[in-house]
């Protein structure tokens, strides 16, 4: 019997973290990687929100968060591939989606890849539902699909949960 992997350990993104972000976001996003410059830009809004998932010590993805009056856009999700299917991803958006109810944002949205499955379909599976389409968004043409969810809220599905843990409590008793 093997044993189920531990939550991951959800903290705040430092500046210490860029090397690890820096190298997944090339890899993940070989076409359009953001470089260290937009992610300090980012780290130092007070409007923005990012964490990084941590699995057995070492960074396994990150996500940030624009919140901005009532609405907010998840600025980007980033998991390890060959830690997909873990709940990593879902873990880092119940955390912006728990951050993004905080701060009052009552509509959330994100552009994803049209060539993304995966992430489409874990979006919809959190309640995200399509809105638009931006065509040759990205550097390499590709098109985004703008996607929409209304009053952020953890996502429900998790008998005894009271929604995201605050970041760096996980698999804290």
């Amino acid at each position: 019997m093997t044993a189920e992997p531990a939550p991951p350990r959800l903290r705040p993104m430092e500046p210490a973290d860029l090397p690890a972000v820096l190298d997944l976001e090339r890899r993940l996003f070989p076409g359009d990687p953001w470089s260290r410059r937009m992610f300090l830009d980012e780290l130092a809004q007070p409007s923005r929100y990012y964490l990084v998932a941590e699995q057995a010590g070492r960074p396994a993805g990150y996500a940030g968060l624009l919140a901005a009056g009532e609405q907010g856009d998840v600025q980007t999700l980033a998991v390890e591939p060959g830690l997909w299917g873990r709940g990593i991803g879902r873990a880092l958006l119940d955390a912006l989606f728990a951050e993004a109810g905080r701060r009052g944002v009552r509509d959330l949205f994100l552009e994803v890849r049209a060539d993304n499955d995966r992430a489409r379909a874990l979006y919809t599976r959190l309640g995200f539902t399509q809105v638009g389409l931006r065509r040759r968004y990205y550097r390499d043409r590709a098109d985004a699909i703008t996607m929409h969810r209304p009053h952020p809220a953890p996502a429900a599905g998790r008998a005894g949960s009271g929604g995201a843990p605050e970041p760096g409590t996980e698999g804290k008793p």
